[in-house]
């Protein structure tokens, strides 16, 4: 998978796919509770607080994702 140097060019693209798929996820999970109606999933709040921690730690998967290529040469 190392040697996938096919997709490169691609790079951008995915970045803003990903990018935009967080930027609709940010304010899907942080919306207000009053947005829920009282029987969805997003009313009750441990699921909302899980829903959040998962976000960040996408986020920062995500992150190093778009670092690595970037911090790599450091490291040889």
């Amino acid at each position: 998978i190392g040697n996938l140097t096919v997709l490169e060019p691609y790079r951008p693209i995915f970045i803003g796919v990903a990018l935009v798929a967080m930027i609709f996820a940010y304010r899907r999970i942080f919306r207000p509770v009053a947005a829920c109606k009282p029987g969805e999933v997003c009313a009750v709040p441990q699921v909302r607080k899980v829903y959040k921690i998962i976000f960040w730690i996408v986020a920062a998967l995500i992150l190093v994702a778009l670092a690595f290529p970037y911090v790599l040469p450091l490291f040889y």
